[in-house]
Order: C-alpha cells, then structure tokens, then sequence
C-alpha cells in the first residue's frame, strides 16, 4: 500500500465517517501535503470498486464515501445542512416490499434514506 492510499484510508476511518472526495483530499493533505485531488479521487474509486468504501448520493448534494462497508446500515440525512449518520432499524426492507409491488424484478438490494431535521439545525 502506496503512502497516498494509507492516508485517504486513514482519512476515511471512524464512526458515521461521510466525506466528500474534496473532504478527504483536505484532510489528506493536512497529513501529506504532496497528495494530489487526481490521487485521492482515483483512490476513492479503487475503494469503491474493491468494495471496501460505499459511495452515498443524497439529493443533489456531492457524493460522499462511507467506509462502512461491511455491516448493513442505512442513512439518516439532515435536509438542512446534509450530516448523515449510519442507522441500523430492526426487520428486513427487502421483505417489506410485496410480490405485487415488485413487478417481477428479483429484488437484490435496497437502500433506504431517513430524512429529518439533526439536533444542530434544530436548535439554529
């Protein structure tokens, strides 16, 4: 593992981690000031295709890298200022979804988003 790679998966570890690719490159360069945007950009990608980090698309908002990867979750986005959090509910969304709505498919996945308002932008 490259120096570069190290430090954009050092940059990515933690608890409800959701960065943009321009968060990690800052934060990355406050570690190895020589990283380049086109390297952390590249290693984002390898990560995703490697699927060791997950790429969340929440409205039209940029795209952010979670590194929870491995365990199911869904997200729990903030309408106002965009945070999101990892949540894990009780029972099966997949199950939840009648044959008749279905519609033939074989449903393999789904992803699901919580919208609200956080505590912060509550109390703003």
């Amino acid at each position: 593992m490259t120096a570069q790679r190290r430090v954009v998966a050092e940059v990515l570890d933690g608890e409800h981690v959701h960065l943009t690719a321009d968060e990690v490159h800052a934060r990355a360069v406050a570690k190895l000031p020589e990283i380049s945007r086109a390297t952390v950009y590249n290693t984002l990608g390898e990560l995703v295709s490697l699927g060791e980090v997950l790429e969340v698309a929440t409205d039209q908002r940029a795209k952010r890298y979670d590194p929870n990867a491995h365990r199911p979750h869904h997200h729990l986005v903030c309408a106002r200022c965009g945070a999101i959090r990892d949540v894990h509910p009780t029972g099966n969304p997949l199950a939840d979804l009648p044959d008749s709505e279905r519609y033939g498919f074989t449903v393999s996945d789904v992803e699901v988003t919580y919208r609200g308002i956080c505590p912060n932008c509550a109390a703003a």
